[in-house]
């Protein structure tokens, strides 16, 4: 019988599953793992980050952009509550990541051992499966249903805890095994209810002006041709969540583009109401894709909701039918059934749905073209979308943080094709993701121009990983929204509080000199008429690259927010 040790039970269990990139840092719970790592020949590359959040940060754009599993490590203690904020994120955003901590050994729990803390009950309510591995015998079995659980039905985050003496105790090698189909997500797809299917068959030939409105369900399931297909027979409209944005190209005659609080316009809510069935795609219709469950309004439309979890659908809204599967394979149902029926595609460019979308998006950027266009000082947030949209290559990959970002690059931001090419940390919107997500696009799709568009509040929480994009060389252009104020808070204090600013502001940072200090080739740019000129300098210089834009701030801007324009 062959034994390994723990620890190197741990680097073939990923090697099992196709991991080939794993993001963390180092200490002293994890020498054995690090060992391990150095020692075998396993092709994962390590990406040593500076903090363990933003770790779990470039484990979630990794997952995003190739579709495995994004791995992401760190040790015991405060390295364990580091990795929290990154995994909720995942989880809730249904993104596969394996979150790994080492741990203090079994034998030492209870004795107020250094870095001691309860693991298992600390990320129990925060990932869809999590374990403390209690023996190296348990390894393999417990590697393997933490894939399992992250890659199927809803995708998830999981998190194994792995401690100290668990890591020199021996496995049998025999043991050692994995799915590598387990690595990838959605796995083990589930197709939906043929009686569901045929149900929504039925209200969708009756309906007169039907609605789609996907989430970043049929992303993540990869259902791009699928939607477009059901779209057009229907010649159906096809609004998004944030999440959702890039399930169709932006230039499609039926891309209604990002409807809701955050992103959302009066001209494309307008559509919303027009509609007389709305078809919710791995959409959990919450609060901000449906400005709090106003539009669509309650009992004026029908209802067809098809989620991959059963308890999403009809979880905010009363339903006509609820389907139950994997959206690529549901969707493939569906307009199968609808060709069955005789159905065939409506029209083109000239079709009513299309002409209501064409409408709609006409009147959305008269508006933001107009603003894009002004040369005021400081910086409209609309020049700085409109200028990256002319330049950036279609296949590029954008990062919007939380912030000013957010709702500007939704509404009004591109995309040439469809694919995940676009998006912002939504489940909780924690500030300073985008900087470490777009360093895992950047490893997971090298092709790609990749490009993190932040606050400057944002820019504080992360500019630590600048030392981990320089090392690592990544191409990366990071464009700072520079406005010296917590921009969505003052907005909503000047919306919804009588503009009583209280403890919003802060002092202007020169972004371009800290990251210089790092060694990123940056940029400074206060003149709007000098904008486009620097970010296609910074766009293509082939390095690390950081444009500081002095910017409008949030509360005096036009931003696409339903409650500020209210």
């Amino acid at each position: 019988m062959t034994h390994m040790t723990g620890a190197e039970a741990m680097v073939r269990m990923l090697e099992a599953h196709g991991v080939r990139h794993l993001f963390g840092l180092c200490g002293d719970t994890s020498l054995p793992f690090y060992d391990a790592l150095a020692r075998l020949d396993h092709g994962i590359a390590h990406i040593l980050t500076r903090d363990e959040r933003h770790a779990a940060y470039m484990a979630d754009g990794y997952a995003r952009v190739t579709g495995r599993v994004g791995v992401c490590e760190g040790p015991s203690g405060g390295g364990a509550t580091y990795l929290l904020p990154g995994v909720v994120e995942a989880n809730e955003s249904s993104i596969p990541v394996l979150a790994l901590n080492s741990d203090i050994s079994v034998a030492s729990k209870g004795r107020f051992t250094l870095t001691e803390l309860d693991q298992k009950a600390m990320f129990r309510p925060l990932t869809k499966w999590n374990t403390v591995i209690p023996s190296a015998a348990k390894l393999p079995q417990s590697v393997r249903e933490a894939f399992s659980q992250m890659t199927t039905g809803r995708p998830g985050a999981a998190h194994l805890a792995l401690p100290f003496d668990v890591q020199k105790q021996t496995v049998d090698a025999a043991e050692v095994w994995g799915d590598p189909a387990l690595g990838v997500f959605p796995a083990r797809r589930q197709a939906a209810d043929p009686d569901t299917i045929s149900a929504a068959v039925t209200l969708l030939r009756e309906a007169d002006k039907p609605l789609l409105i996907c989430g970043g369900g049929p992303v993540i399931a990869g259902a791009f041709d699928e939607v477009r297909r059901l779209a057009e027979l229907l010649d159906a409209p096809v609004a998004t969540s944030v999440s959702g944005k890039g399930i169709l190209a932006d230039t499609h005659r039926l891309a209604l583009g990002v409807v809701g609080s955050n992103g959302g316009t009066t001209p494309t809510r307008d559509v919303v109401a027009a509609a007389d069935l709305v078809l919710f795609i791995g959409c959990r219709a919450g609060s901000v894709t449906t400005e709090k469950w106003r539009h669509p309004a309650h009992g004026k439309q029908r209802i067809i909701h098809l989620d991959v979890d059963p308890a999403t659908a009809g979880a905010n809204y009363p339903l006509d039918v609820a389907i139950v599967g994997d959206a690529r394979l549901a969707l493939g149902q569906l307009g199968a059934a609808l060709i069955g029926a005789g159905v065939r595609s409506r029209g083109g460019a000239a079709s009513a749905a299309a002409l209501r979308v064409a409408s709609a998006k006409r009147e959305k950027f008269e508006v933001f073209d107009a603003l894009a266009r002004a040369d005021d000082t400081p910086i409209k947030p609309e020049r700085i979308v409109a200028t990256l949209n002319a330049l950036l290559p279609v296949d590029s990959v954008v990062v919007a943080d939380p912030g000013t970002p957010c709702p500007y690059f939704s509404a009004y931001y591109q995309l040439q094709e469809s694919g995940r090419r676009y998006w912002s940390n939504r489940a909780h919107g924690a500030l300073g993701y985008s900087l470490a997500a777009a360093v895992g696009a950047a490893v997971g799709r090298p092709s790609a121009k990749v490009v993190a568009v932040m606050g400057d509040g944002s820019f504080g929480m992360c500019c630590g990983e600048l030392e981990t994009i320089v090392r690592l060389k990544l191409p990366i252009t990071l464009v700072v929204v520079s406005n010296a104020t917590y921009g969505w808070i003052k907005a909503g204090q000047k919306s919804g509080f009588d503009a009583r600013y209280f403890s919003v502001d802060f002092s202007r940072t020169d972004h371009a000199q800290v990251a210089a200090a790092f060694g990123v080739k940056s940029f400074s740019v206060s003149d709007p008429s000098k904008l486009r000129d620097t970010l296609r300098v910074a766009l293509e210089a082939g390095e690390p690259t950081l444009v500081d834009v002095i910017a409008q701030p949030l509360h005096e801007a036009n931003a696409p927010v339903s409650e500020w324009i209210a």
